[in-house]
């Protein structure tokens, strides 16, 4: 009898996948010899997908600008964020966060456009 999960399965085989594809067709057992190759013209690389308009990338958190407002943990949905009372500055644990730079909107520290680096 078939199963909602069996229509789902073959859905899924039916469609194109949503991630970028390995740059080579089959994974090589020498990466050094597998780059050798691509410059002599030898094997073809699959391009990577362009990066979409509006990507704001990994968001770097610098404790310095760090004023203690703490108004990236109230807006963070992730709840990546931690106040850390005794340096009155905030814990930033990227493996929770969604990159969504709602805490970046919402800094009065942030670095602005022109503004040397750091």
């Amino acid at each position: 009898m078939p199963t909602k999960a069996m229509f789902l399965m073959i859905k899924q085989m039916l469609q194109r996948p949503f991630t970028n594809p390995f740059p080579v067709k089959h994974a090589p057992k020498d990466v050094t010899s597998l780059i050798k190759k691509i410059q002599k013209g030898e094997v073809k690389i699959y391009p990577p997908v362009p990066v979409p308009e509006g990507f704001r990338g990994k968001l770097h958190y610098d404790p310095e600008r760090c004023i203690g407002c703490r108004l990236c943990i109230m807006v963070c949905p992730a709840n990546a964020m931690e106040w850390i009372p005794e340096l009155r500055k905030i814990r930033h644990y990227v493996s929770r966060c969604m990159f969504c730079a709602l805490c970046v909107d919402v800094c009065p520290g942030k670095k602005f456009p022109g503004e040397e680096k750091l």
